[in-house]
């Protein structure tokens, strides 16, 4: 931990140098990585599939097309976003002109998941970079395959005083080490648990943090959807990464009328998307480690499993599995689920999903599948949760016009796109005054003046 110190101090008095600060300098740095990202494209992809079982598709989907694109978006706007922002002057301030900065906080922690162990560390990277901070990165050690290649790309990419990885071995304790350390802001990606630490150890310094953290996203179904293709969209979005998604559909509530009909489609999508078997599918990824899998297939014994349940220790593969007849009492649905297993419940009367769903912590995603647009304002507008689609899953997340982020219990703070460089941005306001006029009014003595002041600020 002593090199951590002497890593922070470097790059704070970096930083201090006003270095990062250029909107050239951020434009190379990110031109950089954005190459480096590309040549090391092949090493990603085997790394991925070493730690997750990831095909290709999926991993440069869901990891290195959404990184490359995050970068072409910011670089794109951000000599725009860059400039400062002339906004309105009140009469009061006569002869004044005020103005909106962005600046850099600082020095930036970065820590990411195993779960989408390079998207989620690089996209939030590119936010501080576009901003002009430095950076100290603490990838996973769950994926320490994806780890190496990221070390590989950060040391050929920036100099230590800018950017660096700091070794994610050592488990809870170094964890707790790092955040001893005062930083200026800190990004966290990861469980709700893990999130309160990270914010309890913020709040000794009162560092602002942006926590993006998960729970557990509903998926409701309403009758005369078009069930075929709420199925697919469904079944895609659940088992993506084998459902170690932060905003996977944690569960389904559908309309008792059409329930039958939804569970039979996804069991029909489950085996188009990975054959009879999906074990012997290479588009069907395994869970990280032994811990995970152990905790997953405890969740098996419990409803009426619809399809699948199987499940193979050595290879850590549990097959997509479908749970029916559940109750909100079910030890299934008291914390997130982060696996392949998608329990169903039904419902009759929408209003009765609202309230349910409200009484529950807030969701970091929310999915309806509904073609009644009086149904749709409904749920937006009476339920509060992250961001969700309609008629869809996942898709929200991979727009870099959309920030995307929590609220309440599901975390705080959004990026993606412009959402990305204001998260690491300090919006500093400023009002510059002439000198040519100086209204008296506003010095005392002050006498009748309170007249003048009424008819001036009513």
């Amino acid at each position: 931990m002593n090199d951590i110190k002497r890593i922070l101090d470097k790059q704070r008095d970096y930083f201090n140098t006003g270095a990062t600060r250029g909107l050239d300098f951020r434009m190379k740095k990110l031109s950089i990585l954005k190459e480096s990202i590309k040549k090391n494209e092949k090493q990603i992809l085997k790394a991925l599939w070493s730690d997750l079982h990831k095909s290709e598709f999926e991993t440069y989907a869901t990891e290195i097309g959404i990184v490359l694109d995050e970068i072409n978006y910011v670089m794109k706007h951000l000599k725009a976003w860059s400039k400062p922002k002339k906004v309105k002057t009140p009469l009061t301030h006569f002869l004044s002109s005020s103005y909106i900065y962005s600046e850099p906080y600082g020095v930036s922690l970065i820590i990411s998941p195993w779960n989408y162990p390079f998207q989620l560390l690089i996209a939030p990277l590119i936010g501080a970079i576009a901003a002009g901070n430095c950076a100290m990165l603490k990838p996973s050690e769950n994926a320490p395959k994806t780890t190496e290649v990221i070390i590989k790309i950060i040391e050929e990419s920036f100099t230590e005083e800018f950017v660096c990885v700091v070794e994610p071995y050592g488990g809870k304790e170094s964890a707790e080490a790092l955040l001893k350390e005062e930083f200026d802001y800190i990004f966290f990606t990861g469980s709700v648990p893990v999130g309160k630490v990270v914010m309890a150890a913020a709040s000794r310094h009162l560092t602002p943090v942006t926590l993006e953290l998960g729970g557990k996203s509903p998926c409701i179904v309403d009758e005369g959807s078009n069930i075929k293709l709420a199925a697919k969209r469904i079944a895609w979005g659940k088992f993506l990464n084998a459902g170690q998604t932060c905003v996977a559909p944690d569960y389904i509530m559908v309309h008792k009328s059409v329930k039958l009909e939804l569970l039979t489609e996804i069991t029909r999508c489950i085996k188009e998307f990975f054959g009879d078997n999906p074990a012997d599918s290479k588009d069907f990824p395994r869970i990280i480690n032994e811990r995970q899998f152990n905790r997953l297939i405890g969740l098996l014994d419990e409803g009426n499993i619809i399809t699948g349940g199987e499940y193979n220790k050595d290879e850590k593969y549990i097959s997509p599995t479908i749970i029916d007849d559940i109750t909100w009492e079910s030890p299934i649905m008291l914390d997130e689920i982060f696996g392949p297993i998608l329990p169903v419940m039904e419902f009759v009367d929408l209003e009765e999903v609202i309230k349910t769903v409200n009484s529950k912590p807030k969701p970091l995603a929310l999915y309806f599948f509904s073609n009644n647009k009086m149904h749709q304002d409904r749920i937006i507008e009476m339920i509060p949760y992250g961001g969700g689609c309609i008629n869809d899953t996942i898709m929200h997340v991979a727009s870099p016009y959309l920030p995307f982020g929590g609220v309440g219990a599901s975390g705080m703070g959004a990026y993606h796109g412009k959402g990305s460089y204001d998260v690491f941005s300090h919006k500093k306001s400023m009002t510059k005054k002439s000198n040519l006029i100086d209204i008296k009014i506003r010095y005392a003595p002050y006498n009748d003046k309170i007249n003048l002041i009424k008819k001036l600020m009513k």
